[in-house]
């Protein structure tokens, strides 16, 4: 129904038109168009490819600096992993480590480049995963071990020197 009122509307205004007007609404409407289609949709992309064609030799800069630090910090990190700490950084690693198996009591001494990790009543499993954990993440070897095994099932004393897998 709107359809054809708007349509009779349009039919009523063009007819009453002269061919003058006519030929001038057309080509108005055709230069309203082409500047509404300029103005919105060919302008802002060309604009937006100037812009990426200026800024894309600095993003590739940005992009080689990138790959060749990701490069740095792979090679860096497969370093970093073969390193075993020593010293003070031995000791507090074997006593963070300690406190993540819950092998509680724990006296951890350090003499010379050797950490020597001594624990009363506590259980073998736990000991071994211990040992099984630190050797692997922290390129430790054990040098001596002495273990003695308790009255309970399970619990035994412990007396381990560890160094750094390196250290000869």
């Amino acid at each position: 129904m709107k359809a054809t009122v708007l349509s009779g509307a349009w039919a009523g205004f063009w007819e009453s038109r002269t061919a003058r007007e006519k030929v001038l609404l057309t080509w108005g409407g055709a230069a309203l168009a082409v500047a509404i289609g300029w103005s919105v949709l060919w302008a802002p992309a060309a604009d937006g490819r100037a812009q990426l064609r200026e800024r894309m030799p600095r993003l590739q800069r940005e992009l080689a600096q990138m790959t060749a630090q990701a490069n740095e910090a792979r090679s860096l990190a497969g370093q970093a992993a073969g390193v075993a700490p020593a010293g003070a950084a031995l000791k507090d690693a074997m006593t963070a480590s300690l406190g993540e198996h819950d092998l509680q009591d724990a006296q951890v001494r350090l003499i010379g480049t050797t950490a020597q990790v001594q624990l009363e009543n506590a259980a073998f499993a736990a000991v071994t995963a211990w040992l099984n954990d630190v050797r692997r993440q922290f390129k430790v070897e054990v040098i001596e071990a002495h273990v003695m095994a308790q009255k309970p099932d399970g619990q035994v004393d412990l007396s381990v020197l560890l160094q750094p897998a390196n250290v000869q």
